[in-house]
């Protein structure tokens, strides 16, 4: 019984030491440079590289591919308007595959090696100033909705509080196109992103919110997080819904 108690103690230290840093794919299925990016972000999902870091991922699909041959399903010029926003706030260049980590830092999405250094610097980034904490209470389906409830502490600073709904793993046969014939597959695919409220030095934010799922698959996850205006990211945390 002591051993196990020991062997516990050190599991729950080695969680409480683990640092979340987000990873969002801008994507397309009418580019023919994003299927091995989309295969890299499914790697490090699976495999989780960085010791010390809860890699999030995220796939965000672009629409300024779509008049190109194929339509991606899965895009949205929500996701274009977002990762302008990133190209403005980073002084960088929007096309696909690009790879922006916690907000801060983005590189072409298939340069595994510049992303394992992105990750690692930013987990140590994150850690030498946490100063909020991001928890999902609960996340349930609810008929043809999401019900999440979340708690987050106070930030210092402003922070907005950004839900998205998240297929687990989608494919696509494309029929058109630069990938033409290809079966593509993803992980983590966006589906919704809505903001659901700000955090404060002063006011931290518990709150549940209901968002429709549409036509998802059985297996949907959820991230929480926490960002500043202009995009860079202070906090987040993934769940899978739950029947």
């Amino acid at each position: 019984m002591k051993r196990f108690i020991v062997a516990a103690m050190f599991a729950m230290a080695a969680k409480a030491t683990t640092v979340a840093v987000l990873a969002e794919l801008f994507t397309s299925e009418g580019c023919s440079s994003c299927p091995p990016a989309d295969a890299l972000l499914m790697k490090l999902d699976r495999m989780q590289p960085v010791e010390g870091v809860q890699i999030i991922v995220l796939s965000e699909h672009v629409d300024y591919w779509n008049s190109l041959g194929w339509s991606d399903p899965y895009s949205s010029a929500q996701f274009t308007q977002r990762q302008g926003m990133y190209a403005r706030s980073l002084l960088a260049e929007s096309y696909t595959p690009q790879l922006v980590i916690d907000g801060r830092a983005a590189m072409l999405g298939g340069d595994e090696k510049a992303i394992l250094a992105a990750i690692t610097r930013e987990a140590a980034r994150s850690k030498a100033r946490l100063d909020t904490t991001v928890r999902i209470v609960t996340a349930k389906r609810e008929g043809n909705e999401a019900v999440v409830s979340i708690a987050l502490s106070g930030l210092s600073g402003k922070g907005d509080v950004w839900v998205a709904i998240a297929d687990d793993h989608d494919q696509s046969s494309v029929r058109r196109g630069e990938n033409a014939g290809k079966t593509l597959t993803h992980v983590a695919v966006v589906r919704s992103l809505t903001k659901v409220g700000t955090v404060t030095k002063t006011a931290g934010l518990d709150k549940t919110v209901r968002l429709p799922l549409g036509a998802q698959p059985a297996d949907t996850r959820v991230v929480v997080f926490v960002a500043e205006s202009g995009g860079p990211v202070r906090g987040s945390v993934m769940e899978r819904l739950t029947p």
